[in-house]
């Protein structure tokens, strides 16, 4: 019973948890049948892949799930607009009803366009949208976005432009954009590194001014991410008031997720201070970063050395001789004219106005290459090769080092015994168990260490003691 019961009631699902979209199908197929199944809200990882391979996933999903609630991400992608669109005009084509929207630094048509598609006034005077989107932001400014309607300027312009109709951005002013908001704090991939302790009250703050302004006949439900892996930190968000919870590090190190055995294994073996800050591939020329794992793998030294030849040459031919000579070698292990050749291909098939613009600006064309070796990176990661282990580019927040020190000694502390369900039930339990000897606690209940002291369980038992 922990969280809101709107929220389950909206979702259709039994836990107020969520397993979020890790890009690249890292959250896979399989991770999001395993949760949708364990009665959990569970997004498929859809970013950086082409329409092809999402619209592949919505197929095996709709035929393995039916009914049962999943979601697809929606990330945005400012130096790739018309791949936002087309991933957008997917899912609308497709009738999915919920996406994640990640990685958003203001609204865009794609986001807007989805929202309202399909929004109308029912019987009883109230407005409703088929269409949901769980937002998940780490900025009060971006949130204010999500948690209000879309600007008025925004919906004259795209009306204008006929990406929607004028009765859709009439009955926008009363609806939010998000219905459900995730305060990401301090977690892999793109994080502002803050603490969730001081984010989460200035959002349920927000979230109240707004709605005592825009009066929704729904509020938006805000929910907590980033360092969310064990029982106290679940338990904690709920204590603040957390609508839901939503993990990600912790669930790439299941079985199920779309990473590799050798992934895993890194993992699982990783501390809390074992992360660093490095070069987003997506949003490599805005200096945007992400946090990734440090244990094991070169990467976040290697990208940020790539960050600071882009920002300090202005094309291929002007990288010192020897700079170039070992990055060429250490980096791509081959020449930097075949790497844009090869990068070149790529973007003939994916967005060929990026190549158009590089062939114009040297700089562009320079910030393809070293985003060719980022983007690269989290693939050879999710696949294994194993020549390329010093160059994976794994997400990984403290959350995960949490997870394993809780873990020690126990059957979760192998790889192989993670899988999705497990992990989100022994937390969820674990969860209400604290939250109970908490309430105690306050009644003046003096209790033994060894109450609060939580052993993470196997499936049957768990079964025994949540059913």
């Amino acid at each position: 019973m922990l969280g809101d019961p709107a929220f389950l009631r909206e979702h259709g699902v039994r836990y107020a948890y969520a397993t979020g979209a890790m890009a690249n199908g890292i959250a896979s197929e399989a991770l999001v049948e395993a949760g949708a199944r364990a009665g959990l809200l569970s997004f498929f990882g859809a970013a950086g892949l082409p329409p092809a391979r999402v619209e592949a996933a919505i197929d095996r999903l709709d035929k393995s799930l039916g009914a049962l609630p999943r979601g697809f991400n929606l990330i945005h992608s400012p130096s790739e607009t018309d791949l936002e669109n087309a991933v957008c005009d997917l899912y609308l084509r497709r009738g999915v009803r919920l996406v994640e929207a990640s990685a958003f630094m203001d609204l865009t048509p794609a986001i807007v366009r989805y929202r309202l598609h399909g929004i109308s006034r029912g019987p009883d005077g109230r407005v409703t949208a088929p269409n949901k989107v769980v937002a998940k932001v780490s900025r009060v400014e971006v949130a204010a976005k999500f948690l209000a309607p879309a600007g008025e300027g925004l919906l004259r312009e795209m009306a204008a432009s006929g990406l929607i109709t004028a009765d859709q951005a009439a009955l926008a002013a009363e609806l939010p954009m998000a219905q459900d908001l995730t305060v990401e704090a301090d977690s892999g991939g793109h994080t502002d590194n803050r603490p969730l302790i001081a984010m989460f009250p200035a959002m349920i703050a927000l979230r109240d001014r707004l709605q005592a302004r825009f009066r929704f006949k729904s509020p938006a439900r805000v929910g907590a991410a980033g360092g969310i892996a064990t029982p106290d930190a679940a338990a904690a968000a709920y204590m603040m008031g957390a609508a839901y919870v939503m993990t990600g590090s912790v669930n790439q190190a299941c079985v199920e997720s779309g990473s590799s055995d050798k992934v895993r294994a890194m993992l699982a073996a990783a501390g809390q201070a074992d992360c660093i800050m490095a070069p987003a591939a997506d949003m490599f020329e805005l200096g945007v970063k992400v946090q990734v794992l440090k244990r094991g793998t070169m990467f976040a030294q290697r990208g940020m050395k790539l960050y600071e030849i882009w920002k300090s040459c202005d094309s291929i031919e002007t990288i010192p001789a020897a700079v170039r000579s070992s990055i060429e070698k250490d980096l791509f292990k081959e020449n930097l004219d075949a790497v844009w050749s090869s990068t070149r291909e790529f973007f003939l098939k994916r967005d060929p106005s990026q190549v158009v613009r590089a062939e114009k600006e040297p700089k562009h064309k320079l910030a393809l290459v070293f985003r060719s070796y980022l983007g690269q990176a989290s693939r050879w990661a999710n696949a294994g090769v194993p020549d390329r282990v010093l160059d994976y580019q794994v997400w990984c927040g403290p959350a995960m080092g949490a997870f394993n020190e809780w873990v020690s000694g126990s059957f979760l502390q192998s790889p192989d015994n993670r899988t999705a369900a497990v992990v989100a039930r022994n937390i969820l339990y674990g969860a209400a168990v604290l939250t109970r000897a908490h309430f105690l606690r306050c009644q003046g209940v003096a209790l033994e260490p060894d109450t609060t002291r939580i052993e993470p369980l196997q499936a049957a038992e768990l079964e025994r003691l949540l059913d």
